[in-house]
């Protein structure tokens, strides 16, 4: 009978030491858990904050492309205008005066006109331009968006 309640015994202690270490264990998982769960919330505000930094930047660029297709519209009128009424678009232009001794006259001069390439390189600069302030607004949105 003493080697059975001895075996008891040990199997019951067994059993108890078992369930200790069991006890321990599931306190390290807790500790465990929390910590992940803190993680978890850290994760989360990030995606957060992220998510809206997209979403501001998106407006942005909407912005800045709407803006720029204005611009393009603004000049494609222009433009349209311009080679419908020629006579009617003026260019501002200086010529430096050159002292000479002789006299000549021009009794049959024509009004000053650019040729084709120039009007055609004159809109292409304009689109460039219109293209390249769109961008740098953008650039300097972003900037204080993203970086002050």
């Amino acid at each position: 009978m003493n080697t059975v309640r001895a075996l008891l015994f040990v199997a019951a202690w067994m059993a108890i030491w078992g369930m200790w270490k069991q006890h321990e264990r599931i306190g390290e998982l807790n500790t465990k858990n929390a910590e992940l769960l803190v993680e978890l919330a850290d994760q989360v505000k990030a995606n957060e904050e992220y998510q809206e930094r997209v979403q501001s930047l998106h407006k942005l660029d909407t912005k800045h492309t709407q803006e720029l297709a204005n611009a393009k519209s603004e000049i494609d009128k222009l433009r349209i205008a311009a080679e419908r009424n020629p006579e009617r678009v003026y260019i501002r232009a200086s010529c430096p005066k050159v002292e000479t001794n002789s006299t000549s006259g021009l009794d049959d001069g024509a009004t000053a006109r650019p040729t084709d390439t120039a009007i055609r390189n004159y809109w292409l600069l304009r689109n460039r331009i219109a293209e390249l302030t769109r961008m740098v607004l953008g650039l300097q949105d972003y900037i204080r968006t993203e970086c002050y």
